[in-house]
């Protein structure tokens, strides 16, 4: 029989490796998700992420998170991403390509149980910086050939700071 000193022990052992696990994952400076509507993502759909940026002397990473069950019929997904800058009244327009599973079918990111979820960073080209202080938006609408695009669950944004400007890791 355990004592109640030891199971004590053993629930603050579990209890301070969570701790330290949690303090190793970056805290996002923003970071959003919207649920897809029946989980079958239409092309009317766009959800749209909205964020500030104030500290221009840091360097920013985005991230696209996707959630989907392992019945999704695709190992990728194509998305029209739609950004608008701090001053800007038209958003720029680029068409990316999600890779989801590995060339033998096995899925990238996360699963529990028929779950996945991934986090991909994504690049905003050359003529995009998260640099400028302002309010940024980000509007993803899925590009695949099949609509409404089944087997999606939740689709979001992450931006993590990087570095200060000029130091990289």
């Amino acid at each position: 029989m355990v004592s109640k000193r030891a199971s004590w022990r053993g629930v603050a052992l579990v209890l301070c490796m969570a701790i330290l696990f949690a303090a190793c994952q970056p805290v996002p400076h923003y970071q959003k998700h919207e649920a897809i509507p029946h989980n079958a993502w239409d092309y009317n759909f766009k959800p749209s992420f909205t964020f500030d940026i104030t500290d221009s002397n840091s360097v920013y990473q985005p991230y696209f998170i996707i959630r989907h069950t392992q019945a999704y019929p695709y190992n990728n997904l194509w998305m029209w991403l739609y950004i608008k800058t701090p001053g800007d009244t038209v958003a720029t327009k680029a068409r990316i390509n999600i890779v989801l599973a590995d060339a033998g079918g096995k899925w990238l990111g996360r699963g529990m149980g028929e779950i996945y979820e991934q986090r991909m960073p994504f690049s905003l080209g050359d003529s995009v910086d998260l640099s400028r202080p302002g309010t940024y938006t980000i509007a993803l609408e899925q590009n695949m050939r099949i609509n409404p695009l089944p087997e999606i669950l939740h689709i979001g944004v992450r931006v993590e700071k990087v570095a200060p400007r000029g130091m990289r890791y």
